[in-house]
């Protein structure tokens, strides 16, 4: 990936910040804010996949970000960048711990880990009642100054994830994590710690999804054990393999299609649950590659059909 990405990159969070403050603070602007934070979440999702393990843990550090922002807010009266740091970093130890010792194991007895590790989060929540226990935390509230602006700081700072998610993944270090998710024993011959290696990339990945927690709590304003469950990582999972998992623009491809699709379910009565899991279910039967695969393989048609035949060149 060259820096022409980036610097497309960069234009297009610009874009997309710009034409948040058009939807102000109302319903649409808590869309946008929906839709930025469910990209982050989905990026995570795929950044571990470098390694080659499914982080079904997302919405674990998801949470721990959110109620470490709410509790530096509400309890400590900390102000609102560091709470938001606060988050990250509280997500980063947790998921440094959590990563050393579960990652020597693979495959779906990381992800049955990662499901248990979530559940046991949220039932720790409910019974801790300086967290607010079944009720939640309330009164986390973003700066006034942001105001109207809160979905444009809020769609810059998830592009700016996203982009560093990215760069990393291109990075020396991202080939590294994504030869050890080809076969770490050939990574391990030239004397690169692989444990440590999954480890860093854990972590990079959690304490991102730590500062969408923090983005999600002072959005909301309040927040619940029951907005924490495993649900969450189901849903990053549907925007991930609708969008697809082979480029950058997958996660975000995705939650775009899949959250606006669901507030228009809603209007319907429809079961959120079952609107994600059977968008998993078309995307790996139907559209393997997700959306971002389809119109790759469609472009790449199209450029072997313009192409002047050998025979066509002879005469």
């Amino acid at each position: 990936m060259n820096e022409r990405f980036f610097r497309q990159g960069l234009l297009a969070v610009a874009l997309a910040a710009l034409l948040s403050v058009a939807a102000g603070s109302g319903y649409a602007g808590n869309l946008v804010i929906w839709i930025a934070i469910a990209a982050v979440l989905a990026s995570t999702l795929r950044f571990v996949l470098l390694i080659g393990e499914l982080n079904f843990a997302v919405a674990a550090f998801f949470g721990l970000g959110a109620y470490a922002s709410g509790a530096a807010t509400t309890l400590w009266q900390l102000p609102f960048g560091l709470s938001i740091l606060t988050s990250g970093v509280v997500a980063l130890l947790a998921s440094a711990a959590f990563g050393y010792v579960t990652l020597r194991v693979k495959g779906p007895y990381f992800l049955l880990i990662g499901f248990a590790f979530t559940e046991a989060l949220r039932i720790l929540y409910t019974r801790s009642e300086w967290l607010g226990g079944n009720s939640g935390m309330v009164g986390i509230f973003p700066p006034a100054v942001l105001g109207d602006y809160f979905p444009t700081f809020v769609v810059a700072v998830a592009g700016a994830l996203i982009l560093l998610l990215a760069r990393i993944e291109h990075s020396h270090l991202g080939r590294v994590f994504v030869a050890i998710r080809d076969n770490d024993s050939v990574v391990r011959s030239v004397g690169i710690p692989v444990h440590a290696m999954k480890v860093l990339c854990f972590c990079i990945a959690s304490l991102v999804a730590g500062v969408a927690g923090a983005l999600q709590a002072f959005s909301n304003n309040v927040i619940s054990p029951l907005d924490f469950s495993f649900m969450l990582s189901t849903f990053a999972l549907a925007y991930l393999k609708v969008g697809g998992e082979r480029h950058a623009l997958g996660p975000v491809v995705g939650a775009v299609l899949l959250v606006l699709l669901a507030s228009v379910a809603q209007r319907f009565g429809g079961s959120e649950q079952i609107f994600y899991g059977a968008a998993i279910v078309f995307g790996v039967l139907f559209m393997p590659d997700g959306l971002t695969g389809w119109l790759a393989r469609r472009r790449t048609a199209r450029a072997k059909t313009a192409l002047p035949s050998p025979a066509g060149e002879m005469q």
